[in-house]
């Protein structure tokens, strides 16, 4: 006798299988096929909404082991069947698919559960109110569960809000049966408190929305992919043999010349698509994927139970009556009302070690998310293929644009190199540097300080000539056309991507609706019900979205430049709230990022006022000002720090040391919570226990906005800090294999999400790229000394050269003009009496008419910023659109492609359609053709004509 046939008949004979009775039963399997056998045979009383699967896939499923207990046998007999059954874990690899080893697991509900004697008893009279006969030994108590409360005794205190949570999971996954979905529930696991409940999608399950979404698969029709000649097939064959060791080994890395011609799944269609291997058809994203959709699809009704008798009960019964519609809103209200704690896609194995079956999960460890493969390629379309579209965008983004980084990196170190080349002749710098000038400076401060040498600035002033040069001006018309070829590259890039994963053809639809949204208009619509007025479908009005209008338009007013984050309305779908929510989040991380930059390029140093009449702020702190060297040269400091210190090395070590210190704490606590049994802490854990300990994936907003602010730091404020590029490439080398490596090993597996782009952050790259011209012209022109010495050299030098410059730029005081309170303490500091010293402005000296009034040199440096803020900014942008122009959006070969595929899909229908014609016509003249056999028949034959007829027609019957 098999196993299988054993559990079945061992049951009693009217076990509790109501609509009311599994809620006892955690550890009892709730699958279509086990359910739907004859009650006759079984002794069960069979729920019809478990009952949903053809015949042909029904099949007798072993009972959980761990539900006997609750179902009723005694200890021996449990004993028993344990005996006789062989290890579970052989056959489902150790949580990959269900018990029967047949069956994936596509995907994974978490929930928290406790097994208290008043939430039993609960059950137990919920089935007591059952209509159904139920057997004498099921009124008695269970084993090892406690003594059965009498009718007499007091009502124990009941935990509504874990029943009530159970009760809405039994309900959820009974519609999630319904739907087709096949699950199994899973609470006897090392993590004790935590139940599993596995889903499988079946084929026909699969098939059907697959067709719903839409969803392009690879047909049998094949067809030869546009090759190169001449000329270019020779430089592409030497291109691929020069980076064949940077290519990573891996199948789908390789160049294909054959391609499958892929249409949208059509279950009427199913003999034009690949069906050779079933089980590979859907791969395990996308049937994560479809899973994902049906969970979200899926709600629960309004939770009714017939409590029994009893004060106990009546409060129950009330409060489970005016509970609201629990789900209207799917998985995703039932996550963030706590009925579920976790919901995830599975891992396809273990990464590590010696006896790990291969799976892409492995590979993808050792050709991606392994800092030894740094220099490779990324195996971009197998991510695609684990993680879906979206992330694969993403990886796929960083790709190019860490690949656009070389030159760019390499131009600024060439950039860099002529500042140390040509620092020696730097007129300026060596004019500041000559002990014999004797240049007296006048005090920076009032009062506490005295004057000063100007060659005491030599070294500042030398070093700011390394990235004060006549190159950067050059660098950074450069990087405004790299931005722009950058982007452009991307929508080619990411438009072959499209026509590799067969997305050209997609459309997003329209998304699901997002549970705060809906929350709203249910609070809403009861509202109106409360004051009796009849309504039709609610929708959010201008009236409901005016104050949080009103809020985020004030908000934004006062903490301009300060926050941004106030949540303004309720969009509706997933999609316009994460976008609206992204751009906010963008704003606040740009004010924050960005804001000391700006101040010490347009801000710092220029109100000061002059020696002897200082600008203050409330009459005790005054306005400071730049280094002797320079604004330019605190800037290109300020940059420094921020992308080597902040990028490279705090951000990796952050990224690197708190997955794991999450991840020692969550073990920490379920080491706590675990069993001291040796026996079940040596069970190897299932596959949905050890991914349940990895953390949440979070989406991908925060990996895209430090990608964002960095390529805002590489092109906003270039022109000061060429060298920002080289760091950036230094950086996202490292930063590639960390998030490669925390989404293969630390992280549970996200659901597949199907994106043709990158989303709105294409629009903010775009946005940052404009505004990268005009933020370099400023600096340019305002911060830098690149103006100042043109002007002079053209308008105010004697001899055609930079000699004189520095005294050009520094005006006189007189050391009588200091007001009352305001000179130095120690006027002999230098070992002498000072007369007249200098500061660095354009004003009139102390013998004019209007001293210290500003000069005329003013005025023309002024209108010289300005004018090369219009030229620069309109020569570079025009540069720029000219660039946007000549490069096409879609590759020509990608274009020719696709114009192939429509081509030959519609001579795929046409066949078909020729086909069908030709068959229709050949069942014609086989019909005619019999029919003129049967009137060509004899007298005596035709006498039988019942008998003749039915034989001339039977042919089409057959056929």
């Amino acid at each position: 006798m098999e196993k299988d046939e054993i559990h079945l008949r061992r049951l009693p004979a009217a076990a509790p299988w109501g609509p009311h009775a599994d809620s006892e039963f955690h550890g009892v399997d709730f699958l279509p096929e086990d359910l739907s056998q004859a009650p006759e045979e079984t002794g069960m009383r069979v729920n019809k909404k478990y009952s949903c699967l053809p015949a042909e896939e029904k099949g007798i499923h072993i009972i959980n082991i761990r539900a006997i207990e609750d179902i009723g046998y005694d200890q021996h007999e449990s004993t028993l069947l344990n005996s006789l059954s062989k290890n579970p874990d052989a056959d489902c690899k150790y949580g990959l698919y269900f018990r029967d080893g047949k069956r994936k697991v596509d995907y994974i509900l978490v929930y928290h559960y406790k097994k208290s004697s008043a939430g039993k008893a609960l059950a137990r009279r919920a089935q007591q109110n059952d209509a159904s006969v139920r057997s004498s030994k099921q009124d008695q108590p269970l084993p090892g569960k406690g003594v059965q409360l009498e009718m007499g005794d007091s009502e124990p205190h009941l935990d509504y809000h874990e029943d009530d949570k159970r009760f809405r999971r039994e309900e959820y996954e009974g519609n999630l049966v319904e739907a087709g979905l096949e699950l199994e529930r899973d609470e006897d696991t090392k993590i004790h408190g935590i139940g599993f409940v596995k889903i499988h999608a079946p084929w026909n399950v699969l098939c059907r929305e697959a067709e719903f979404l839409k969803l392009k698969m690879p047909t049998k029709k094949m067809y030869q992919i546009n090759q190169t000649h001449g000329l270019l097939k020779k430089i592409n064959s030497v291109i691929q043999k020069i980076t064949e060791p940077i290519q990573p080994k891996v199948a789908e890395h390789k160049p294909q010349t054959v391609k499958r011609l892929s249409y949208p799944f059509s279950r009427e269609k199913q003999h034009l698509f690949d069906l050779s291997d079933k089980d590979s058809f859907f791969d395990s994203k996308t049937r994560s994927t479809i899973v994902y959709e049906i969970l979200k699809r899926t709600t629960c009704t309004k939770a009714k139970y017939s409590m029994g008798k009893g004060e106990g009960r009546k409060k129950e019964t009330a409060l489970l009556n005016k509970r609201r519609k629990c789900g209207k809103y799917g998985i995703t209200s039932l996550l963030a009302n706590g009925v579920y704690s976790a919901a995830y896609p599975l891992h396809d194995g273990d990464y590590e070690g010696e006896n790990v079956e291969p799976n892409d999960r492995k590979l993808l460890c050792e050709e991606w998310a392994s800092y030894g493969v740094f220099y490779k390629y990324q195996p971009i379309d197998l991510v695609r293929k684990y993680f879906g579209e979206k992330i694969g965008l993403y990886f796929a983004w960083l790709g190019v644009y860490t690949q656009m980084l070389i030159p760019a990196s390499i131009v600024g170190i060439i950039v860099f190199l002529y500042g140390c080349a040509t620092v020696d002749e730097n007129i300026p710098s060596m004019e500041m540097c000559d002990q014999r000038n004797n240049i007296t400076m006048c005090p920076l401060c009032d009062k506490t300080c005295s004057y000063w040498k100007m060659s005491s600035a030599c070294a500042t002033a030398r070093a700011s000539h390394l990235f004060d040069n006549p190159a950067t001006v050059f660098f950074s018309v450069f990087m405004a056309l790299w931005a722009a070829t950058f982007m452009e590259h991307w929508k080619r890039k990411q438009m072959r991507l499209n026509y590799r994963w067969d997305l050209t053809g997609f459309e997003e639809e329209e998304d699901h609706p997002r549970a705060e949204y809906e929350a709203k208009v249910l609070e809403k619509s009861l509202r109106k019900e409360h004051k009796h007025k009849e309504t039709d479908k609610e929708k959010l009005t201008w009236k409901d979205r005016f104050p949080a209008y009103l809020t985020n338009f004030v908000g934004i007013i006062f903490m301009v430049g300060l926050t941004f984050a106030i949540v303004f309305g309720v969009p509706k779908t997933d999609k316009n709230f994460e976008e609206r929510l992204i751009f906010k989040a963008f704003l606040l991380k740009f004010v924050n990022a960005y804001t000391p930059i700006f101040y010490v390029a347009f801000f710092k140093g220029r109100f000061v006022g002059r020696p002897g009449d200082y600008v203050y702020i409330f009459h005790s702190f005054r306005m400071e000002e730049c280094a002797p060297g320079g604004c330019l040269m605190e800037l290109c400091i300020q940059l420094s720090i921020i992308m080597l210190g902040k990028q490279l090395i705090q951000n990796n070590l952050f990224e690197i040391g708190i997955p794991k210190m999450k991840k020692f704490i969550r073990y920490l606590k379920l080491k706590r919570r675990r069993s001291l049994d040796h026996e079940e802490h040596m069970k190897k854990k299932q596959r949905y226990e050890v991914d349940y300990n990895l953390e949440p994936f979070a989406g991908l907003t925060p990996e895209y906005m430090e990608m964002i602010i960095q390529f805002g730091f590489v092109t906003l404020f270039v022109a000061s800090f060429p060298l920002a590029p080289l760091f950036a490439l230094l950086n996202n080398i490292i930063e590639i294999r960390l998030d490669a490596k925390k989404f293969v090993t630390e992280l549970r597996r996200p659901v597949a999400v199907r994106a043709k782009d990158i989303g709105i952050w294409y629009n903010i790259l775009r946005g940052i790229g404009k505004l990268a011209v005009i933020i370099n012209a400023f600096v340019i022109s305002f911060t830098s000394d690149f103006i100042p010495r043109l002007v002079y050299l053209y308008m105010y030098s004697e001899n055609g050269t930079m000699h004189g410059f520095v005294n050009h730029t520094l005006s006189s005081f007189n050391v009588s003009d200091f007001q009352a309170g305001t000179a130095p303490n120690d006027p002999l500091d230098l070992g002498y009496e000072v007369q007249i010293c200098r500061y660095k402005d354009y004003r009139e000296p102390p013998w004019s008419e209007n001293k210290y009034d500003i000069s005329k040199d003013f005025w023309a440096v002024l209108a010289a910023r300005l004018a090369f803020v219009i030229v620069f900014q309109n020569l570079v942008m025009f540069m720029s659109e000219f660039v946007d122009w000549i490069i096409p959006d879609i590759p020509k070969d990608i274009s020719q492609q696709i114009h192939k595929e429509k081509v030959l899909m519609v001579e795929v229908f046409m066949r078909e359609e020729q086909g069908k014609l030709q068959m229709l016509e050949t069942w014609k003249d086989k019909d005619k053709r019999k029919g003129e056999n049967c009137n060509n028949h004899s007298p005596r034959l035709s006498r039988s004509r019942s008998g003749s007829l039915s034989s001339c027609h039977s042919y089409p019957l057959d056929v």
